[in-house]
């Protein structure tokens, strides 16, 4: 079927797909009426809809008629609904309390992948060892009887030796576990860990932003920052806070400049320190051999005149491999105390 295009008169319901009927109807229904229907739609509905809605173009006045009538009558004469997971989960926010829905839902989800073991086995190894950690062997023992062997072997091998063996004694030993205690460690996992971890997982707006603003070249860098400090200056400090940049890079100590050294492409050193400052060029080259540096230093004169952007973007490769290296903990990278220590 080929799409309407904007501008142009519907005037056909058997050509209207359904993505075009449920938008001719909720332009029809209006702010009024058409409000509970949007606020009961997910992300991914609105966005489908809002697409069509904007290419609709004309609908005739006899084909609203024609669909509002299609509709009622179809609704009245076989008086069916559908039922799924979502709608099923939206009607119960409307009557219980999140937590409840959150349980209800889980249990009846049940083999999709979406209960709580399921959740825990899609969760990294280092993260739940370290919680788990600090939790009774016997507790861990069920725990790592319930995910995934694949993912108990990696969690097993994240926990410090001893512990994990007094584990290991605890699962050879266990024997069925009675449903209220398998309950209490869900309940215990659901409140405690899955909780926290949710929320950790969302990201600050201005931290997202940060990013953003730290693969702009630096021109557009300036003109984004100078427009959003005229706009709102503290959203403007906070995200430069956040930002790591290339002269951050003197922040760090000689071993991490050595390890970065040894971890970066040659070719785009030199273009980089083209644009340093002279006490971080300085630095770099304090941690290279006698040798290295009077190479370095002969092939940055021979380059000449460099085009800025390519400067950035040496020096944005750079960065990217420092904060690669900092989430393997091979290096450490901060803003300049404790307090302000950037993790990766």
């Amino acid at each position: 079927m080929a799409k309407a295009s904007k501008g142009s008169i519907l005037d056909d319901v058997k050509a209207l797909s359904g993505p075009e009927r449920a938008a001719v109807l909720l332009l029809s229904l209006g702010e009024e009426h058409g409000t509970p229907i949007w606020n009961a739609l997910d992300d991914d509905e609105v966005r489908e809809l809002s697409q069509v809605m904007a290419t609709l173009g004309t609908v005739s006045s006899g084909l609203v008629e024609q669909l509002l009538v299609d509709f009622v009558s179809q609704i009245s004469s076989t008086g069916s609904v559908m039922g799924s997971f979502d709608t099923t989960e939206r009607l119960l926010y409307k009557f219980l309390p999140k937590e409840r829905v959150s349980d209800i839902m889980e249990e009846i989800r049940g083999p999709a992948g979406r209960t709580m073991w399921d959740k825990l086995s899609n969760v990294n190894e280092t993260v739940l060892a370290n919680y788990l950690k600090n939790e009774y062997p016997q507790t861990v023992a069920v725990v790592l009887t319930k995910i995934k062997s694949e993912h108990a072997s990696r969690v097993l091998g994240a926990l410090p030796e001893d512990f994990a063996l007094e584990c290991v004694g605890r699962m050879l030993r266990l024997e069925s576990v009675q449903k209220d205690i398998l309950d209490k460690v869900e309940q215990t996992l659901r409140q405690e860990f899955m909780t926290n971890l949710a929320r950790t997982a969302k990201r600050d707006a201005h931290e997202l932003m940060a990013e953003i603003f730290n693969n702009f070249d630096r021109q557009t860098e300036a003109r984004f920052m100078t427009a959003l400090e005229e706009r709102n200056r503290d959203a403007a400090e906070r995200i430069k806070a956040l930002m790591f940049t290339f002269e951050d890079l003197g922040k760090l100590d000689s071993g991490s400049i050595q390890t970065l050294l040894r971890a970066i492409d040659k070719d785009k050193l030199g273009t980089a320190l083209k644009g340093a400052s002279a006490g971080l060029r300085d630095l770099f080259f304090s941690n290279m051999s006698e040798r290295a540096g009077k190479i370095l230093r002969e092939d940055m004169d021979g380059m000449g005149p460099v085009r800025l952007k390519d400067v950035d973007e040496a020096q944005m490769s750079m960065v990217n491999v420092a904060k690669d290296l900092a989430a393997k903990g091979e290096i450490m990278i901060s803003k300049g105390n404790a307090d302000d220590e950037l993790v990766y």
